[in-house]
């Protein structure tokens, strides 16, 4: 196995990391990464984006959004979490055995006090409580296994991260299992930092064979690779939000202008269907206002850009700009 040298915290290069060495580079050999992002919520390949985190309070704090290969469902890290991944050449036997990814990690923590058990699908667990998530992609006969590690992560953020507000998405997505999560960090007898955890994880990942860890340093070839895909792929709204399955949005709210109900059919990313219904008044015809929204990405920036072009209140009366939006949201 090598251990390849990566420190950078951003997390739509580290995606794209795994992507290369699993895709486009051969070492001949299993890959060990281990990897820190900041503030980012990653969402399964399978889920859809919206509706798998609070979108207000991820952009008001600050906190990235990306897709990755693998399916599962929708986590939050930041620097107190540590990520790894395993890469392994021929793997195909080990095809959805999260448990066999998993054992080194349990075998860690024993060794530095805790007791941790594999749970589940793709869970690890200290007294019954989630810390880390697993999943998996598949590329010819490798097998990427990567999972998160809370050990010292803000869990409030956490929660209010992947907190989706209560208006309604009906999606093909799938959805994630909020569990009860904890740190690893708050069951140490004796503190550690989270870099001495780095180094005690790598020694059990190579058999607690400290002496023979090989170290992989990216080359200048290797970073200019990467970095192209993550300009091209992973920091784009086209995977990390056009990518999601096809969605229907409900929402009713009621305002001075009376009630209104918006259903929006959403595909790829773009607004398919768009209807508005209730006890308003109209004022000009209310099918010009929805065709206006028609084949839109339903992105916040872009309808916010285009409600800035429209007066509402041409079209629902006593309705406002800035109520609308709220029921776009």
């Amino acid at each position: 196995m090598i251990n390849i040298e990566n420190h950078s915290k951003d997390p739509y290069f580290n995606l794209a990391l795994e992507e290369y060495f699993v895709k486009k580079k051969d070492l001949q050999d299993d890959l060990l990464i281990l990897w820190q992002n900041e503030p980012v919520i990653v969402v399964g390949k399978h889920q859809n984006t919206y509706e798998e985190l609070n979108l207000d309070y991820a952009h008001k704090n600050n906190i990235k959004v990306v897709r990755r290969l693998s399916g599962g469902g929708a986590v939050y890290h930041d620097l107190g979490n540590l990520n790894y991944t395993i890469i392994k050449n021929d793997g195909l036997s080990y095809k959805n055995d999260f448990r066999f990814f998993a054992l080194p990690v349990v075998a860690c923590l024993k060794k530095i006090g805790i007791e941790a058990s594999f749970n589940g699908r793709n869970d690890i667990l200290i007294d019954g409580k989630k810390f880390s998530g697993n999943a998996q992609y598949f590329y010819k006969n490798k097998v990427l296994h990567h999972g998160t590690l809370l050990f010292s992560s803000d869990l409030t953020v956490l929660s209010k991260a992947l907190q989706v507000k209560k208006e309604k998405f009906e999606s093909k997505g799938i959805k994630s299992v909020r569990n009860r999560v904890t740190n690893i960090s708050d069951y140490l007898k004796e503190k550690i930092s989270l870099e001495d955890f780095r180094k005690a994880l790598i020694i059990s990942m190579f058999d607690e064979d400290e002496i023979n860890v090989q170290n992989y340093k990216l080359t200048d070839e290797d970073l200019c690779i990467i970095q192209k895909l993550r300009d091209s792929k992973y920091n784009t709204w086209k995977w990390n939000f056009g990518f999601s399955p096809e969605m229907n949005y409900k929402k009713e709210m009621r305002f001075a202008a009376g009630s209104i109900a918006l259903r929006m059919n959403v595909k790829e990313g773009c607004i398919q269907g768009f209807k508005l219904g209730g006890d308003f008044f109209e004022v000009k015809p209310i099918d010009e206002l929805e065709k206006q929204f028609l084949n839109k990405r339903y992105k916040k920036s872009e309808l916010k850009q285009l409600l800035d072009s429209i007066k509402i209140q041409e079209y629902i009366h006593l309705l406002s700009n800035e109520a609308f939006y709220e029921l776009l949201f």
